[in-house]
């Protein structure tokens, strides 16, 4: 191994080359073991075919995805496509043209919440893959004179399971995963995908009126609004470590107020300007309670051992340990700059409230007007 990052191929790209395999196999009688497709980024995709299966007026074959370094729960899992002639239908698409119908057989979800790639009662097979399956299928139907009417069956077994470790659920797509892809291939980055999927979400909120929005960057934000305030998690927008791009979002798609909430570990990155928490991108969390520690006249023993601390829990324990009023001003100073860097992002586009907490000392900070805030958010999610 030398350490390369691996491309692979999405889930459109295997649904594409099994429809195609299975095409030919159906209207040329012969087996196929490989077969060659072109992503729409232009890559050459030879893809193994596993379980040729055939009736008298159909086929069906599987694709193994392979998604190279990018950590995919499909990645292994088994892509089926079933296709089959109806010579009894009329042709929709006028007299050279078959008609291609596709849709979603086991495994795969179903689209149940507007502000997505496709309508609500869909199978969630985004455009992109069904043009790509519609081009290959239809190019081998003219090369075997064939005008009638084709149906594709898309199914992944065990894709319901596999979707629950996803973002579907969240997304509104029920029973299984989604076919998916717009370059044809898995670049083994995860940024993207999840940013497009923040943006996804945001982007449905949006779509149904919504013009004030909840976010945090993991559960225990979305846990501790539920546990502290009644207010439901599933309202709140998951934004892992991008909170500088979903700002952004917010602001593109027309919001009006945003809450943030979030543990102090990530949080308190922002009272230093940081928008990406990601600890690979920056850190300073001890530095930036520190310095909130001097304005709060912390003694120089407890400074330094807040820059020790391994953890803002552990520097937490320093500053209370000074009293519950030296944590209020800390926590003070510390949401006091956050306010200020967001409303900086954001340059006072939007309204924005801020709640901090502590896995052990629980609500450590908010900004003022939050509970007004975090009122009008859970009357709209009841």
């Amino acid at each position: 191994m030398d350490g390369k990052a691996r491309e692979g191929f999405t889930t459109g790209s295997c649904a594409t080359a099994a429809a195609k395999a299975a095409a030919f196999m159906l209207f040329s009688g012969k087996v196929l073991k490989h077969i060659e497709i072109t992503v729409p980024r232009g890559d050459r995709y030879d893809a193994q075919l596993y379980d040729v299966m055939s009736t008298y007026n159909s086929v069906s074959c599987a694709v193994k995805k392979y998604s190279g370094s990018d950590p995919d729960v499909t990645d292994g899992c088994m892509v089926y496509v079933q296709v089959k002639a109806d010579t009894g239908k009329a042709n929709e698409s006028g007299l050279h043209n078959p008609t291609i119908r596709i849709t979603g057989g086991e495994g795969i979800g179903r689209v149940t919440r507007p502000g997505l790639d496709q309508p609500v009662g869909e199978s969630a097979i985004n455009s992109v893959p069904r043009e790509m399956i519609t081009k290959e299928v239809t190019e081998v139907c003219r090369a075997f004179d064939y005008h009638g009417v084709v149906d594709i069956t898309v199914s992944v077994p065990g894709g319901e399971e596999l979707a629950k470790k996803t973002f579907n659920p969240r997304l509104g797509i029920e029973g299984g995963i989604s076919i998916i892809g717009t370059s044809g291939v898995v670049e083994p980055m995860s940024s993207k995908a999840l940013m497009d999927t923040i943006r996804l979400e945001l982007k449905q909120h949006r779509e149904l009126g919504e013009t004030k929005i909840a976010i945090s960057p993991g559960n225990y934000g979305r846990e501790f609004l539920k546990e502290r305030y009644g207010f439901d998690i599933e309202s709140a927008v998951k934004c892992s470590n991008y909170i500088g791009y979903t700002l952004d979002t917010c602001i593109e798609l027309g919001f009006t107020d945003v809450l943030i909430a979030g543990h102090i570990g990530k949080l308190v990155k922002l009272a230093a300007g940081i928008m990406n928490t990601h600890s690979h991108e920056a850190d300073g969390r001890m530095e930036i309670l520190a310095a909130a520690g001097i304005r709060a006249g912390l003694p120089g023993e407890c400074l330094i051992n807040i820059l020790d601390s391994v953890s803002t829990e552990e520097a937490l324990g320093y500053i209370e340990e000074n009293g519950r009023k030296s944590l209020g001003l800390v926590m003070s100073t510390i949401i006091q700059r956050i306010d200020y860097y967001i409303d900086f992002r954001t340059s006072g586009r939007i309204a924005h409230k801020c709640v901090v907490f502590s896995d052990k000392y629980a609500l450590v900070g908010s900004s003022p007007g939050t509970e007004e805030l975090l009122d009008e958010l859970r009357q709209k999610s009841r």
